[in-house]
């Protein structure tokens, strides 16, 4: 099977899904872009079709000016089919956007990459910003801009948590509301407006890490852990569950999901013995990020990556995100 991953960079330790070109610390942007398979860019042509008039069945290519093909400048690769409208971000563009953040702002670049061939491109630096939960149960901040160039998503640009000791990543959202900064493809993407209004979801790390501190003194009752899993993975209803709308849809077994989550809050987990994770809500929340980010089946570690970051696996972290804080409210 043909990896998803097109090709990508990362600086320092192995990335979990053991893929990519490893770096050295302060490179370049230039060499990113080499080394990470982005330095090509998404070329645009007018779709077009044969035609046959009826008079002398002659063959003639005409042009459908609503919508155009991208496809990639170096392979000539096809990548999508989209509207005139579609505003292509290119993958350097991806990039550029840390330039000032890495050389000003102190920003470190981590890891990019390109997913499904070029359809999808994102970059992960980390912001500088740290937290340590008891038990030396370390927290970094990071950012995360990703795009696509076939309509599955929209520019993003999202702070995120890595948890440490297992590498799990989780995007900061508080009382139900994203602070994910969204730009369609049928608006140009302009980076100063979006490092304008980033002040604001970066400003939230220090109000979200107070309330991953909640969850770590939190402690879990009784059966409180698996009622939080099946809720988390399959919907509000009781354990028995088989009226949760999510159990029509969702392809994983019911009760292989629950109980690895069940045996990574247990114990299993990576860090699951530190202080701040030991039966508290912070370990449930890690487990189930644990869960979604290294063991939840997938046709490879490529598509986990996908789902984890843009896919059902990072709506159920957010789910996992949301019952948590509800458990401390």
């Amino acid at each position: 099977m043909a990896h998803q991953i097109e090709q990508m960079a990362y600086i320092g330790d192995t990335p979990w899904h053991r893929l990519g070109h490893r770096l050295p610390p302060k490179q370049p942007l230039e060499v990113w872009a080499q080394q990470a398979g982005m330095d090509w860019t998404i070329r645009e042509t007018p779709v077009r079709y044969m035609s046959e008039r009826a008079a002398d069945a002659l063959q003639t290519l005409q042009s459908f000016a609503e919508q155009k093909v991208l496809y990639r400048s170096d392979t000539h690769a096809p990548l999508s089919v989209v509207s005139s409208r579609y505003q292509v971000v290119q993958p350097r563009a991806v990039l550029e956007f840390y330039r000032d953040l890495t050389e000003i702002g102190g920003y470190e670049m981590e890891t990019a990459g390109v997913l499904k061939g070029g359809r999808k491109v994102w970059a992960l630096a980390r912001t500088g910003k740290q937290a340590v939960l008891k038990g030396r149960d370390t927290v970094n901040g990071y950012l995360l801009l990703a795009t696509s160039c076939d309509g599955t998503l929209a520019t993003s640009v999202t702070p995120t948590t890595v948890r440490v000791v297992c590498n799990n990543t989780l995007a900061i959202a508080l009382d139900s509301t994203s602070n994910v900064i969204r730009v369609p493809h049928n608006t140009s993407f302009d980076a100063d407006a979006v490092k304008r209004q980033l002040g604001i979801a970066i400003g939230q790390w220090d109000d979200f890490m107070y309330r991953m501190k909640s969850l770590s003194e939190r402690k879990v009752k009784g059966s409180e852990a698996l009622r939080y899993i099946e809720r988390v993975l399959y919907g509000p209803g009781d354990l028995g569950g088989a009226s949760a709308p999510e159990a029509k849809t969702d392809p994983m077994p019911r009760a292989w999901a629950a109980k690895k989550v069940l045996e990574l809050y247990e114990g299993k987990g990576r860090g699951a013995e530190l202080t701040a994770a030991r039966g508290t809500t912070w370990g449930l929340l890690s487990a189930m990020t644990e869960f979604v980010d290294h063991e939840r089946r997938a046709r490879s570690r490529e598509y986990r990556l996908d789902s984890a970051w843009f896919g059902q696996g990072a709506a159920i972290k957010q789910r996992a995100l949301h019952h948590a804080l509800e458990l401390t409210a």
